[in-house]
């Protein structure tokens, strides 16, 4: 099997993806999906507690996606 390079292939999971994210999630096989989830909860920053509520933490994914159409 050839091993792209395409962007569409380092996709991983988010709270606020594009509509490219999305497909290219829907793309990938159900344990490629898994394999990125779990790779994503092993980093440090999955153990670290903040003080931020769920509030705080939607209204800044929906600034910085905001951002990302207006920039």
């Amino acid at each position: 099997m050839t091993q792209t390079t395409d962007k569409r292939t380092r996709v991983t999971p988010s709270a606020a993806p594009s509509e490219a994210e999305i497909a290219a999630w829907a793309d990938l096989p159900r344990d490629e999906q898994v394999r990125r989830y779990q790779e994503m909860f092993k980093h440090p920053d999955c153990n670290t507690f903040i003080t931020d509520t769920p509030d705080n933490i939607l209204a800044a994914a929906r600034q910085r996606v905001a951002a990302r159409r207006h920039g």
